[in-house]
């Protein structure tokens, strides 16, 4: 079994990133008074808001059920990381690809092209920090799995988009810094429109990727099918248990529903059946922490 991610701590890294590089692109934008230097900082705000919807996801996630929301508030967290998304398509990459055509039609000299690539390389070495500690927690949880099959099956919204984010973000600014280098280098300013709109380019297909797959979440997917695997495994070892008729679960945040269906091994008596299913159950818990509500029903059919 994987180990625990700490999506938080990887939030807080991916926070304090941006607005490190927002600083820095202030502090440039103040100094040079460009206008570009200044959308840049207000961009690199707007992604310490997404940190900031991440984080109120969780907290919300954490309310405990009520009769209208029996179930908890759990699955609030993908509507934000949704949400999330939705604003790396937007503000992200539908911007960088306006800003990066009209470069093309309204070329402009780039302004003090040394501090802009200084900037650039310190949100690359920031943002570089941000992705070692992202990808440290990433690694707890998909243990053997490789990063794609994780990004694929991983139910934890949060950490996905946070990898999402931090991914397109550094190679983001590494385009931008070879663009900007490049322009420097023969004076063409095609080179900074060409790397903006491919910056933008890039947004969009991580942000729809991540929509993607929150959407799955949105609508109500079960667990990994490895943790399935390892459910079903459990039951049908269990000696209460002669046979698992059907098991369904759902991916509620951090929590999970489980519903079984078994036929269960000759019992003298209700009681001693009520029993049995219990100490199923009891056992369950125990080795499946994240399971918050359990419903079994003994049956001989499916």
């Amino acid at each position: 079994m994987s180990g625990h991610a700490n999506s938080l701590k990887a939030i807080f890294l991916a926070l304090g990133a941006n607005f490190a590089i927002f600083v820095a692109k202030l502090v440039a934008a103040l100094l040079t008074g460009s206008g570009a230097m200044l959308a840049e900082a207000v961009h690199s705000l707007a992604d310490c808001g997404n940190q900031g919807l991440l984080l109120l996801g969780m907290r919300q996630a954490k309310k405990p059920p009520s009769d209208e929301y029996p179930l908890g508030w759990g699955r609030a967290l993908y509507f934000w990381s949704f949400l999330v998304a939705i604003l790396l398509f937007s503000v992200g990459g539908m911007f960088s690809v306006y800003e990066g055509v009209h470069k093309i039609s309204h070329p402009e000299p780039l302004k003090w092209p040394w501090l802009a690539l200084g900037v650039l390389v310190f949100g690359i070495v920031a943002e570089g920090i941000s992705m070692r500690g992202c990808l440290q927690e990433v690694n707890k949880a998909r243990g053997e799995q490789n990063l794609w099959t994780w990004f694929r099956e991983t139910r934890s919204s949060e950490l996905l988009v946070i990898f999402g984010e931090d991914l397109a973000a550094l190679i983001g600014l590494c385009l931008a810094a070879l663009a900007v280098g490049a322009t420097m280098l023969t004076g063409n300013l095609m080179f900074d429109a060409m790397g903006t709109i491919a910056i933008g380019v890039l947004l969009v297909v991580v942000a729809v990727a991540l929509a993607v797959e929150v959407k799955a979440l949105l609508i109500g997917q079960g667990v990994e099918p490895r943790r399935r695997t390892e459910l079903q495994a459990f039951l049908q070892h269990r000696p209460e248990v002669a046979q698992v008729l059907n098991l369904i679960t759902l991916q509620m945040g951090a929590d999970v529903m489980v519903s079984v269906k078994a036929r269960m091994e000759p019992c003298a008596s209700d009681r001693a059946l009520i029993e049995a299913i219990n100490t199923v159950e009891r056992a369950m818990k125990a080795q499946f922490p994240d399971i918050r509500w359990s419903f079994f029903e003994p049956d001989v059919t499916d």
